[in-house]
């Protein structure tokens, strides 16, 4: 189970680095850094560890190249299509950049997701 921790800020930065060649949104997201592309979450972190977007196909590609990647868990409830890299990713550049590659274009294959409005608990409330 991967557990709910604070982001690293030195993973947040070094995503931050990266993802600044994809035409991608950043919003935080319980506190985390995020990265959309077209609405749909793109790659993120998660306590010390990066969480990335992936088809099924590609998932199994990473998991049999990298031990230690792992599917995405929050809560104990995995994320479909999401998946940890492990240090062995992150700490060598051209693998990362592989990675993200990889995850951006199909992330930028997904339909375009529009942004649900926000309803305040105060509107709910007298609605009901």
């Amino acid at each position: 189970m991967t557990k709910w921790k604070k982001a690293s800020e030195e993973l947040g930065e070094l995503v931050g680095e990266y993802v600044a060649e994809y035409d991608a949104e950043f919003r935080k997201m319980f506190g985390s850094p995020v990265h959309f592309v077209r609405g749909n979450m793109f790659v993120g972190v998660h306590g010390d560890g990066i969480m990335l977007r992936l088809k099924e196909e590609d998932q199994q590609k990473l998991y049999a190249e990298h031990d230690e990647a792992a599917p995405f868990t929050p809560n104990g409830r995995q994320m479909r299509e999401y998946a940890i890299l492990p240090p062995s990713v992150y700490d060598d550049e051209i693998e990362l950049r592989k990675w993200l590659d990889i995850s951006y274009a199909y992330v930028s294959s997904l339909p375009k997701k529009e942004k649900k409005e926000k309803t305040s608990k105060k509107t709910k409330k007298t609605e009901d």
